[in-house]
């Protein structure tokens, strides 16, 4: 039985402004809405403060962002809990439409600078990320993903596309409500083409979203398209086979998006 995850203390709910708030648990976790403020655990310092940065000055046409608070003393950190303005919506099966937001994101997130903490990251996603891109090599459970890596990783060819800041996580991360513009949440950066960025979205639709099979074809005018589908399916294989929580059960979906990108290839 899952645990329910512990709400922001009273005394970071007071330095985001929300004193008085009653914590409401958005989704699962392990974000809180606290009146306008949705406070999240932020377990690296360092990376939660460049977001906050870096998405307070991004202005993105027909996008909502949400905007980082800072404590009443200035800070975008608070006792290992973050926050943003809230924002309203739900994700929903729109797949083309998430990947259209990933295409206006990433215009404008084109020009920003390598963050420092990416090279630092240890994460489950983060090996997965460098395993996908030839980066490092540790060994992957083959029942769980490992064996399709090994396959899949043969048909992989050169790129040239540039890397750049991306929004790496993107499905289930874009809002919709009603007649406003859809909404980003929960930043999660990589320095990869935003191509990249594109395709982990489609491979996420197919394999858990309920995707039909034309989405991959529809996006085919994208640069070097059937390639980094290929990455995006490594990723998410290397991410399955290394994380602790993974069963046979969630892989069948992410099975069946791989054998339709080799069908592409």
């Amino acid at each position: 039985m899952t645990r329910t995850p512990e709400p922001p203390p009273a005394h970071v709910r007071a330095a985001f402004g929300a004193r008085d708030a009653e914590p409401e648990l958005i989704d699962g976790g392990p974000a809180w809405r606290c009146g306008d403020a949705t406070i999240r655990p932020a377990p690296k310092p360092a990376e939660a403060t460049w977001i906050a940065k870096t998405l307070d000055g991004l202005d993105v046409p027909n996008l909502r962002i949400g905007r980082p608070l800072r404590s009443t003393d200035g800070r975008f950190v608070v006792g290992g809990w973050s926050a943003t303005k809230f924002l309203a919506g739900r994700a929903e099966a729109r797949h083309d439409e998430v990947i259209a937001v990933a295409q206006r994101l990433h215009q404008a997130t084109a020009e920003l600078p390598k963050p420092r903490f990416l090279e630092a990251r240890t994460d489950v996603f983060a090996v997965a990320d460098r395993l996908a891109w030839g980066e490092e090599d540790v060994p992957l459970e083959a029942d769980l993903g490992g064996r399709l890596f090994e396959l899949l990783k043969e048909t992989q060819k050169p790129l040239n596309l540039r890397s750049q800041v991306v929004h790496g996580d993107l499905f289930g991360n874009v809002l919709f409500a009603g007649n406003a513009p859809p909404a980003v949440i929960d930043f999660t950066a990589y320095w990869r083409p935003a191509e990249w960025a594109a395709a982990v979205v489609a491979v996420d639709a197919v394999a858990w979203g309920g995707a039909d099979h034309g989405l991959f074809k529809r996006w085919s005018h994208l640069s070097e398209w059937t390639q980094v589908l290929v990455r995006a399916t490594l990723f998410r294989l290397a991410v399955h086979a290394l994380h602790p929580l993974s069963t046979s059960q969630s892989f069948a979906g992410l099975e069946r998006a791989a054998h339709q990108v080799t069908a592409l290839l």
